[in-house]
């Protein structure tokens, strides 16, 4: 996937990245009788540890648009390559909405920290790769911190900061030889800044880091980033910090629609795979390849570091040649994905570990680059409505409530009205609302079971 900003243009400072996203797939062979050989693609970008102190569910009605919210479970990607995004104030109410209480940028947008301030929400900030080889200075990594991370403490829950992005797999020696040290000398400046307990420092990987993925007890990482990859993870397990991976089971599919399951990947019924090496049964793509990365981390003994997904998901529009790309699957995807979520599911090889995904996208971005796929992963369009319906019609409300904080944003001030159904969510915006066409949700907050 292309690489996000807030400038509109990706992490190294590049708006073309159609040549790395070709580039970099990892071989991922289904023992299916008509699916002899999957390759696995890359992804997108970085998350931070998910807060465990909460584990209810709930669920907001917009427009139709009805998800399940997985309070420290669910994380969104909120990228804005786009130059028809509502405000920051205005994507309060929509965050909320999907029950995430995680947003990952991709950069660190003074307007959307501050319009977050006291909303709860845990954030991860980024740091581009151009801005790498600047953080080997002590000062310069001192006052990158001091600029993005600590002028908003603690109004803004930031939680995590995700350098650079993907950048083991760019084929660039000097900027991967920067990413260690860019990584610890912004430790260093949390440590120094003492901030050091409340904010990690991690960076997120494309799934083209494997060399082997198949079967998923065999994941092991390409043996020309092992001198990379080996101190990386040594910092992950000397600060805690998680390791990050993007993965898009899509490009499984859209590479070869013939021979992998749809239902495979979309979390759908089917009949799965076994791993013969462990007897593990998966019936969906995701979880094997999250297992694959579990694997490929105990095989240099690093059995112990959590990973999180920074981002995956489904494009809901595509071109001709992008098989797959369509609202109903893209609908499935994270639809399904969002259930196995709720009802705390986890991966074959680690029964115990709680998911900490992050969702790819907020919104549709109007000015990424490359085929139509990558303008439309998104689960809102610009204008607030949902790009498609999730449809989870097994979440059912019930009357508890909680206030909820604000930033300013978006229908979350004192002066809107809760509707007679009790739902909290308006119809239309208030009377006097400056909203341009967004719905927007009162200060309270409906809380909601999840039936079994």
């Amino acid at each position: 996937m292309y690489r996000n900003s807030g400038t509109g243009r990706d992490q190294t400072g590049n708006s073309d990245q159609l040549t790395h996203k070709k580039l970099f797939f990892s071989a991922f062979s289904l023992d299916f009788p008509t699916c002899p050989f999957v390759p696995i693609p890359p992804s997108h970008q970085p998350v931070m540890e998910f807060s465990r102190r909460h584990c209810s569910t709930m669920l907001f009605l917009i427009s139709g648009f009805v998800i399940p919210a997985i309070v420290a479970s669910v994380g969104v990607n909120y990228g804005q390559i786009a130059n028809n995004l509502p405000s920051p104030e205005n994507v309060i109410p929509l965050v909320r909405s999907i029950g995430a209480n995680r947003v990952k940028l991709y950069d660190a947008d003074p307007k959307v920290l501050r319009a977050f301030a006291n909303t709860g929400v845990e954030f991860i900030v980024g740091l581009g790769n151009e801005f790498l080889s600047k953080m080997r200075d002590p000062n310069s990594a001192q006052d990158w911190v001091k600029t993005n991370v600590q002028a908003y403490l603690p109004a803004t829950k930031i939680t995590s900061i995700a350098v650079g992005n993907e950048v083991l797999t760019f084929n660039d020696t000097s900027l991967s030889g920067c990413l260690l040290p860019a990584m610890q000398g912004v430790h260093t400046a949390l440590v120094t800044l003492n901030l050091d307990k409340q904010v990690m420092v991690t960076t997120a990987h494309s799934l083209a880091i494997l060399e082997t993925s198949y079967p998923p007890s065999a994941g092991a990482f390409r043996r020309d980033l092992k001198n990379c990859i080996t101190p990386i993870l040594d910092f992950h397990v000397k600060t805690g910090s998680p390791f990050l991976i993007n993965a898009y089971p899509f490009f499984a599919y859209k590479a070869s629609p013939k021979q992998v399951p749809i239902d495979f990947v979309l979390f759908q019924p089917n009949s799965g795979i076994v791993d013969p090496a462990t007897n593990l049964h998966y019936d969906n793509m995701l979880f094997a390849q999250i297992d694959a990365v579990y694997s490929a981390l105990a095989a240099v003994g690093c059995k112990k570091l959590a990973v999180q997904i920074s981002e995956t998901g489904w494009p809901s529009k595509g071109d001709e040649d992008e098989v797959g790309a369509t609202p109903e699957n893209a609908k499935k995807y994270n639809g399904n994905l969002m259930k196995l979520i709720a009802q705390k599911k986890a991966t074959p090889l680690k029964p115990n570990c709680e998911l900490s995904i992050f969702v790819f996208a907020l919104f549709n971005e109007n000015m990424k680059p490359g085929p139509t796929s990558e303008r439309n992963y998104g689960l809102f369009k610009p204008d607030g409505t949902p790009a498609y319906a999730l449809g989870l019609s097994n979440i059912a409300v019930s009357s508890n409530t909680s206030s909820g904080g604000g930033g300013g944003g978006g229908g979350s001030s004192g002066n809107s009205s809760t509707p007679a159904s009790g739902s909290g969510i308006m119809s239309s915006p208030p009377t006097g609302s400056s909203s341009t066409g967004y719905l927007a949700i009162s200060s309270s907050t409906v809380s909601l079971t999840l039936l079994h």
